[in-house]
């Protein structure tokens, strides 16, 4: 336990200077972007060269790029994320507002894409080469092809505009309705997991079959063990290693998807705050914004590994 310890310290401290590599990259591409915080901020005014520069000197964007960097990262690490140049509001209050309603539509293509890559990846080793098996391998292949703002374009014509069965956008606070919340957010939230769910499907199959074949698993059905708790104590265990490895990959592409999707269904989210940013020209924002979905994808990935270790007994030894 100690070795496993001190390996998931070395993982924490590699988060460090990775860290500072992504606010560095962001900070570098936002300077040299088109975006410019002096002209957002005189935006449908026509200001004079001398106002232009007098807004650089009292906001620093005339010193040099190595200042600016070392004062924008002692910010961060205060928690200041600087201030919208339109709404005059602290970055950070509106990243707070927006964020969780982004955690809860990537928390919920999350659960919905496990489950459907667990039952139906299970189902199709377990009958495999057979009617279940060819059938569930048609249909994640066609997932696997189909974007997601695809799929949320044809549920809202079938599933919203067609049969009625939920509301083609908006979004209900589950403090005020949970039955609500859950009909808001259902179709946003199948638009965003089924690509990965069809994905993960394949990588559960392959990996349920690999293990199958394995000579304990024949030995143990051998001497009587019934095979439900062959397949559910060690099978399902040992072939969730590379679906997991997978899955905390899959997890970055569902917080970026969530910004399409998001803007689909007009969700006042993430992506609809950096999307509204970057048509308005509000860098800050727009910096707000990648840097919070960076340091979530590293999070998840601290505890995808974190995850990984207690899975797989291998890796716990050789650490």
């Amino acid at each position: 336990m100690i070795l496993v310890a001190r390996m998931l310290v070395r993982r924490v401290l590699i988060l460090v200077p990775l860290l500072l590599g992504v606010i560095a990259f962001v900070f570098v591409v936002m300077r040299f972007s088109s975006s410019k915080p002096e002209y957002a901020y005189f935006q449908g005014a026509n200001p004079t060269a001398e106002q232009i520069r007098q807004f650089q000197l009292e906001n620093g964007l005339l010193d040099p790029l190595p200042v600016r960097y070392l004062r924008f990262v002692g910010e961060l690490a205060t928690g200041d994320m600087g201030t919208s140049v339109l709404t005059k509001k602290p970055v950070l209050e509106s990243v707070l507002t927006a964020l969780p309603l982004t955690l809860q539509l990537t928390l919920l293509g999350l659960a919905v894409a496990t489950v459907l890559a667990l039952v139906f990846g299970v189902t199709a080793a377990l009958f495999r080469d057979r009617w279940p098996d060819q059938v569930i391998r048609l249909v994640s292949l066609v997932g696997v092809a189909a974007p997601a703002f695809w799929l949320a374009l044809l549920m809202i014509q079938w599933l919203a505009v067609g049969e009625g069965l939920f509301p083609t956008g908006g979004y209900i606070n589950p403090a005020d309705s949970t039955a609500g919340w859950l009909r808001s957010m259902t179709l946003p939230a199948l638009s965003l997991s089924l690509p990965v769910a069809a994905q993960l499907i394949r990588i559960v199959r392959t990996s349920m079959v690999e293990e199958l074949d394995r000579d304990y698993v024949r030995t143990a059905i051998g001497s009587g063990l019934p095979p439900v708790v062959v397949v559910g104590r060690n099978v399902l265990r040992n072939a969730l290693i590379n679906p997991l490895t997978v899955l905390g990959l899959r997890i970055g592409y569902l917080i970026g998807g969530a910004v399409v999707i998001e803007q689909i269904y007009g969700l006042p989210g993430m992506g609809q705050l950096m999307i509204n940013a970057v048509r308005d020209g509000d860098p800050a924002v727009v910096q707000g914004v990648v840097l919070t979905i960076a340091v979530g994808f590293m999070l998840v990935n601290l505890v995808v590994d974190i995850l990984y270790l207690l899975v797989n007994p291998r890796l716990r030894s050789a650490a």
